[in-house]
């Protein structure tokens, strides 16, 4: 109980020292102050005069006592080590043993065995162009130099005549590239998108990375719903969000002539197993698209769409050879 007692007592005073709360206590008065140079002369003197244990078995050089470790013997190690021996017939190893480095890196890259050599190996195969010097077996492993190539030049369609052409519905025009042209406006937007309506030449529509959001999306759909001559439209790398791209999944569906639609790379890189699902829904229901450029995130969406669009390429193919016969 007094044990009880004190311990309590000690736990409940945050402010004694940690050196306080131990219950065993000295009851011997220090003999003297405490010299920490001859402590330690002390313990060394100790030290050297405490003999050594005796060994009841002297100690001979090259001597191993008591059992060798042996390390255990890897099955999965031997299995990949053994050679296996395939009779490939006469014919064969002698071609082969006769075989020059380079053909045998030619043989290699037709295989398709690229972990046994390297990028400019495997692409002097595919182009006949020959192995570069310094490649073969004997040769150094280093980095290919990276290629510089040029920048790509800006984007010079003047956007006033574009749109003032697809109003006119011009014969000449068949594509428009508004690709990296920054800082149009919606009215711009809203312009070409109510030209886009009535024009009746215009099949290709490239807007990537153009600043489109949901309120020139909802007006590019409503033209999409009336139009009926447009096969291509790419809107990627915009500010569209997942609603958006639904609304213009939709409006496919009306005018039943576009062939390939492109929305990767929008505001919301994961679009949810909720719109995956209705855009599956509606590709499903699209009898004339061909191909979709989107990141689905679930399998089952990403099945379901592929199977649908190759049901579609397969009955046009067929309308096509049955029409030619």
């Amino acid at each position: 109980m007094w044990i009880c007692h004190k311990l309590k007592s000690c736990l409940l005073d945050n402010l004694l020292p940690p050196s306080q709360r131990c219950s065993y206590e000295c009851e011997k008065k220090p003999t003297g102050p405490l010299n920490r140079k001859k402590l330690i002369e002390h313990i060394n003197k100790q030290a050297l005069e405490t003999p050594d244990k005796p060994e009841f078995k002297p100690y001979v050089a090259g001597t191993i006592r008591g059992k060798k470790w042996i390390p255990p013997e890897n099955v999965n190690q031997k299995e990949a080590d053994e050679q296996i021996a395939i009779d490939l017939g006469d014919e064969y190893e002698q071609a082969l043993s006769q075989a020059t480095q380079d053909e045998i890196i030619d043989l290699a890259a037709i295989l398709g065995f690229h972990s046994m050599m390297n990028q400019d190996q495997y692409h002097a195969s595919l182009l006949n162009k020959g192995q570069p010097l310094g490649l073969g077996w004997d040769g150094i492993t280093k980095a290919s130099q990276p290629k510089v190539f040029p920048p790509e030049p800006p984007n010079d369609t003047n956007i006033e005549l574009s749109i003032q052409m697809v109003k006119e519905d011009n014969y000449d025009l068949k594509h428009l590239n508004w690709n990296n042209i920054k800082n149009i406006s919606d009215e711009k937007f809203e312009q070409l998108f109510e030209a886009l309506k009535d024009n009746t030449n215009l099949e290709t529509l490239s807007l990537t990375n153009t600043g489109m959001t949901d309120r020139t999306a909802i007006k590019l759909a409503e033209a999409l719903e009336k139009n009926c001559t447009l096969k291509v439209v790419n809107v990627e790398t915009n500010f569209i969000s997942p609603d958006g791209i639904v609304r213009l999944m939709k409006s496919l569906l009306n005018q039943r002539s576009l062939e390939e639609f492109r929305a990767t790379n929008q505001r919301s890189q994961v679009l949810g197993n909720k719109i995956e699902m209705e855009i599956t829904k509606l590709v499903e229901s699209n009898p004339t698209l061909l191909r979709l450029g989107l990141h689905l995130e679930y399998n089952d969406a990403r099945h379901r769409i592929a199977s649908h669009l190759q049901r579609n390429i397969d009955r046009i193919r067929l309308s096509r050879v049955g029409s030619s016969s």
